[in-house]
């Protein structure tokens, strides 16, 4: 996914962003691109530089080397095309003595457009604050800041998003509305990024992942290539800790897993004929080679070496 599809133009670019602070490396050369009508969820271990690539995407960091951009124009603090990106990042910051509206239309003043936004009603409706909303902020809930902030996002109909773990706080009813709203805003043209640590909903949302760890990129692309047939393949063989460590080298291959039945390739980049190639010119013996589906929570995991059961901050 580091390339954009030949003829478009990509909506969110990172091109070799690298950022560190004081001693600690927190993106090493990160590339990928998210085009128009695609979700892609931003995935990687606490500490994996998640966040930090959001910030720089948005001009909120300044990247140590690479660049970013956004609707194909470069990004700073403050930079024009930022009116075109639905933002929610570093959680709710409200003024809590103004009540929602109030808030929002400050947030929206900014923009120095006249009020209302153009999407207003239904990021109201999403965030289903209801009379709420003419109250204070103060006086609210965690998700109910959460909500406001999404609408905040959503209301001046957005051409890109960036959102880092937009989920928080919504419970089951909440996180399905927003999943069927950011689909509907992706099937109209617009880019989704969003970092979260809910795996089994990040694979009902996205169409493309982005796996970080350590800072670097492990793996960009279409989520039903990562997990259906051509992602993973259980393999039976006579000596698996050779051909485990032969695989680990092949290019296209993530990660080698064993298990009761033998070993779990995920190849997202390699066909089974490839994998079965390697092994037999290593001297190899292969039993057997099935294609087999796996979750995102067991995929990620096996890329990230089990490092975290969530994919958080």
């Amino acid at each position: 996914m580091e390339r954009s599809t030949a003829g478009t133009t990509a909506m969110i670019r990172a091109d070799d962003l690298s950022k560190s602070y004081k001693r600690t490396q927190a993106v090493s050369r990160l590339g990928f691109a998210v085009d128009a009508g695609q979700i892609c969820a931003l995935l990687g271990p606490n500490g994996a530089g998640k966040t930090s690539t959001m910030r720089m995407l948005l001009g909120l960091a300044f990247p140590d080397t690479g660049s970013a951009q956004i609707l194909g124009q470069p990004v700073g603090l403050g930079a024009e095309v930022l009116g075109r990106v639905g933002v929610l990042i570093d959680g709710p910051a409200f003024v809590p003595h103004l009540t929602g509206t109030r808030n929002l239309k400050l947030l929206w003043s900014a923009t120095r457009r006249a009020w209302p936004p153009p999407a207003l009603d239904d990021a109201l409706d999403l965030a289903g604050l209801g009379p709420a909303i003419d109250r204070k902020v103060k006086g609210y809930s965690a998700g109910m800041k959460q909500r406001l902030m999404l609408a905040q996002a959503l209301m001046r109909a957005p051409d890109a998003l960036i959102l880092d773990e937009p989920a928080n706080g919504l419970d089951p009813a909440e996180v399905r509305s927003l999943r069927e709203h950011l689909g509907a805003l992706a099937r109209r043209g617009a880019a989704v990024l969003v970092s979260s640590h809910q795996l089994a909903e990040v694979q009902q949302l996205a169409t493309h992942i982005v796996v970080m760890n350590l800072g670097r990129l492990v793996t960009a692309g279409p989520l039903a290539d990562l997990l259906g047939d051509a992602g993973a393949h259980r393999v039976q063989v006579d000596d698996p800790q050779r051909a485990a460590a032969v695989l680990r080298r092949m290019p296209g291959v993530a990660a080698v897993t064993a298990d009761d039945t033998g070993l779990v390739v995920t190849a997202p980049g390699a066909p089974s004929r490839a994998l079965v190639q390697a092994l037999v010119t290593a001297g190899i013996g292969v039993m057997s080679i099935q294609q087999v589906s796996r979750s995102l929570e067991e995929v990620f995991l096996d890329m990230t070496d089990g490092q975290a059961a969530h994919a958080a901050r």
